[in-house]
C-alpha cells in the first residue's frame, strides 16, 4: 500500500452505543473524534454520507474512482470496499448510521424502499452535485447535521433522525436505480478475503486458509490482493490488526499485553514495532495521547 498518510479509515466509534450514528469532521489528515487512520481499504455495514467543505478528495472503489471537489457530496452504500484519499488540503465531514435508522419500524412499507437502494450491487457510490434540486436538497440536510454537532440541545436524537429521514425522501424520490450488475470476480473474492479477516484477525490467519475462504488457490489469493489493493495479504492483515489495537487502545483500560495478543500479536515487542512504525508512537503513547483530546 501507499505509506502516505493522506486517508483515514472511517468506523462507526459509536456502534455499540444505544445511539449509533456517527459524525467525523475530518481536516487534511486527522480526524475529529479521532480515528484510527490506517491505510486499509475497507466497508461499513451502515450507511455513509460525505460532504466536502474545502478542498478534493478521491474515493476508489474496486472498480470506480470519483473525485469530490468543495460542496459535493456522496453516498457511499453498505458493504462497499473502499479507500478516501485527500488531494492536498481538504476538510469534509462523514456520515455514518445504521439503515434501520430510515425504515420506522419493523415490516414497515418504507423497509422495501430503502432495501431496494442498499442491497442493489450496481449502486456503490452516488456523486450528488449541486445546481440539481434535489441533489440541493440533499446537500443542504447534510448542513443542517453539520449545525446539529456543533449545537447539541435536548432534542438532538430527534432532530438528527427526522433529518436523515427528509434527507433520504429526496434521495429515495429521485435516484436513478442502475440495473443489477453481475459481480467482478475479483471484488467477490476479496470481498470473502476481507470478511473472513475481519472475523479471524486475532487468530493466526495461514495464506492456505485465507485462500480457501475465497475458494480459490493461494496464487490467486495473491494475486487478487496485488491487483485490486496493491498488497500483499500479510501487510493487509498487519494493518488491520494493528487499527483493531488502536480501537482497544483509545477506547479501553485493557493492558497492552492483552491487546496485542487478542488483536493477533504473539509477540508484545513485534506489536510495539509495528505500531510505532505506522503512527510514530508506542502503543502507551498512543493511549496517552488520545486520552489528552
Amino acid at each position: 500500500m501507499n505509506e502516505s498518510t493522506d486517508f483515514i479509515n472511517s468506523v462507526n466509534l459509536n456502534a455499540d452505543t444505544d445511539f449509533p450514528y456517527l459524525v467525523l469532521d475530518v481536516i487534511n489528515d486527522r480526524s475529529y473524534p479521532l480515528n484510527p487512520g490506517f491505510r486499509v481499504m475497507h466497508w461499513h455495514k451502515d450507511l455513509q454520507f460525505i460532504l466536502l467543505l474545502s478542498g478534493s478528495i478521491e474515493i476508489k472503489t474496486f472498480d470506480m474512482e470519483l473525485v469530490l471537489q468543495a460542496g459535493e457530496a456522496v453516498f457511499i452504500n453498505r458493504n462497499v470496499i473502499h479507500l478516501i484519499t485527500q488531494k492536498g488540503p481538504c476538510h469534509y465531514n462523514s456520515f455514518i448510521f445504521p439503515d434501520y435508522f430510515l425504515k420506522f419500524y419493523f415490516k414497515s412499507p418504507a423497509e422495501t424502499l430503502v432495501e431496494d437502494i442498499i442491497n442493489n450491487p450496481g449502486l456503490s457510490l452516488y456523486h450528488l452535485i449541486p445546481g440539481t434540486n434535489w441533489c440541493d436538497d440533499v446537500i443542504h440536510a447534510l448542513g443542517n447535521l453539520i449545525a446539529f454537532e456543533k449545537n447539541k440541545t435536548e432534542f438532538y436524537v430527534y432532530e438528527v433522525l427526522v433529518q436523515l429521514s427528509s434527507l433520504w425522501l429526496h434521495f429515495q424520490k429521485h435516484i436513478f436505480l442502475p440495473p443489477e450488475k453481475i459481480l467482478d470476480p475479483v471484488s467477490v473474492r476479496m470481498q470473502a478475503f476481507l470478511g473472513y479477516i475481519e472475523k479471524y484477525y486475532g487468530e493466526d490467519i495461514t495464506l492456505e486458509q485465507l485462500s480457501k475462504s475465497g475458494n480459490v488457490s493461494k496464487s490467486e489469493c495473491l494475486r487478487c490482493f496485488k491487483t485490486s489493493m496493491q498488497t500483499t495479504p500479510y501487510k493487509y492483515i498487519t494493518e488491520y490488526r494493528l487499527s483493531q489495537a488502536a480501537i482497544l487502545l483509545k477506547s479501553t483500560n485493557m493492558p497492552i499485553g492483552d491487546i496485542a495478543f487478542n488483536v493477533g500479536f504473539r509477540q508484545i515487542s513485534h506489536f510495539g514495532k509495528c505500531f510505532r512504525e505506522k503512527t510514530g508512537y508506542s502503543p502507551r503513547e498512543y493511549r496517552a495521547l488520545y486520552l489528552e483530546k
